[in-house]
């Protein structure tokens, strides 16, 4: 079962019928469970005021307003499988088990403990937490508890102790604290969520808490990024291909995203490719720094993103100044992300963290090679070539600098230029790979059964 807000006027789900209020505020709000059941899963929408029109803003609002849009939420999901029947019946909580999702719901296994479990209620089931991205932990005054609804011996939980800001309210805390489970995108970024520098302030609580944490990679969609069946490769002079049509599906590909793009048609030279948000933490300022040094190498660069207005205008002026080689395009466009990973040759991902990441694992399964920093999941998926052995997936870099980023690509362009067979060696390898969420899949099938039986 999947339960989300309903942000949106979905096609699909119907309302069951079931009203549930729940307090926010001090105040008694009403909530519907609207209902659907797609590929043999249920999805479970949750329908308020709170939650209405916010399908292109779902953090809308100011810091209050989420905040209680969250604690609704949470109060209303972990009584889903009481109150909302799927097919008829209604779950249960005899066998039961929540994935909650980064500090939004973090307050589901608080509430689980609380409400329940504390009283008896729920004694079988359990709780995971998953860590995407720590940077963002709900934080907010230490008086910020009064707005949760819990005991006041549960205050301590969500206090945190800040060397700038000193101590406050921090929702990611208690979450980590009170999950019987925690995993996090990549065995990479669960290592460095354990230090100061990777863990944001909660590498404490983390360390403190090691035997129930651990990191698995995530899967792809192997339906909607696979180039032998994407949609976005059946027109245009675009065209799928396989590990056994790879030398000619691909500069097929190439071309027809050179002819797209405006960039002149050449099939020797290397086309590098950036698709991702425009802001400090995916490295786009070491891309602008190594600038100048690939205008010097015959290259042609197409970047996609969108993000802080300072570097999307600056995508723009590296294509005015380098119209014969850069194409920049604005803003995001999942056709254009397709078929760039389908037409370049290399996938830059400069990142300064990365918890999983997944252009790379698209690369790789287009066979377009990557050349990525070697931080969190990128240094788990991305194994460096070994031209002794020909082994290795792409090129890593050891820190986010820009002399760093260009001697590994510097080095992957020499490989494309003079090995071929080596090159193709790397294609086949990244193709070659299970990418998909089968076994990311098992491995948290086993975190689930760990948390049931295992205490």
């Amino acid at each position: 079962m999947v339960v989300a807000p309903r942000y949106g006027n979905y096609v699909e789900p119907q309302d069951t019928g079931v009203r549930k209020r729940y307090v926010v505020e001090g105040q008694d709000v009403e909530v519907c469970y609207f209902q659907v059941y797609i590929d043999g899963v249920d999805f479970v929408f949750i329908e308020s005021p709170m939650f209405r029109h916010l399908e292109h803003n779902i953090y809308g609002g100011n810091r209050m307003d989420i905040l209680k849009r969250m604690i609704l939420f949470c109060k209303a999901a972990v009584e889903v499988p009481w109150h909302v029947p799927c097919g008829g019946v209604c779950y249960g909580d005899g066998n039961l088990a929540f994935i909650a999702n980064d500090w939004h719901t973090a307050l589901l296994p608080v509430y689980l403990k609380a409400y329940y479990r504390d009283n008896g209620l729920m004694k079988f089931t359990r709780s995971v937490l998953v860590i995407h991205n720590i940077a963002h932990q709900g934080r907010g005054p230490v008086d910020d508890f009064r707005y949760v609804d819990l005991p006041e011996h549960y205050k301590d939980l969500f206090k945190l102790y800040d060397p700038v800001g000193g101590e406050h309210f921090n929702i990611f805390a208690a979450g980590l604290k009170t999950a019987d489970r925690v995993v996090t995108v990549s065995h990479g970024y669960a290592w460095e969520l354990k230090t100061s520098e990777g863990g944001w302030g909660l590498h404490g609580i983390i360390n403190e808490n090691d035997w129930k944490f651990r990191g698995i990679v995530n899967g792809i969609d192997m339906k909607d990024w696979n180039p032998q069946i994407d949609v976005f490769l059946t027109s245009d002079g675009y065209t799928n291909y396989s590990l056994e049509t790879l030398k000619t599906g691909k500069p097929q590909c190439k071309a027809a995203l050179q002819k797209e793009l405006g960039l002149p048609i050449r099939e020797d030279v290397p086309v590098i490719g950036f698709i991702g948000r425009l802001d400090h933490q995916k490295g786009v300022d070491l891309i602008a720094e190594a600038i100048p040094w690939m205008m010097g190498q015959d290259v042609q660069l197409i970047m996609l993103g969108t993000g802080r207005p300072d570097l999307e205008q600056m995508l723009r002026q590296f294509e005015n100044q380098h119209h014969d080689k850069i194409r920049s395009w604005v803003g995001f466009c999942v056709k254009t992300a397709h078929r760039i990973t389908a037409g370049s040759d290399i996938l830059l991902m400069p990142s300064r963290f990365e918890p999983c990441g997944l252009n790379q694992l698209y690369a790789m399964s287009y066979g377009t090679v990557p050349v990525v920093h070697a931080v969190g999941g990128l240094k788990d998926t991305v194994q460096p070539f070994n031209p002794f052995n020909e082994s290795g997936l792409g090129w890593t870099f050891d820190s986010a600098e820009a002399n760093k980023l260009i001697h590994a690509l510097g080095n992957c362009l020499f490989t494309y230029q003079e090995y071929k067979q080596s090159w193709e060696g790397l294609q086949r390898r990244g193709m070659m790979q299970d990418l998909s969420w089968d076994n990311a899949a098992q491995n948290y099938e086993e975190v689930l059964v760990a948390a049931k039986y295992q205490w």
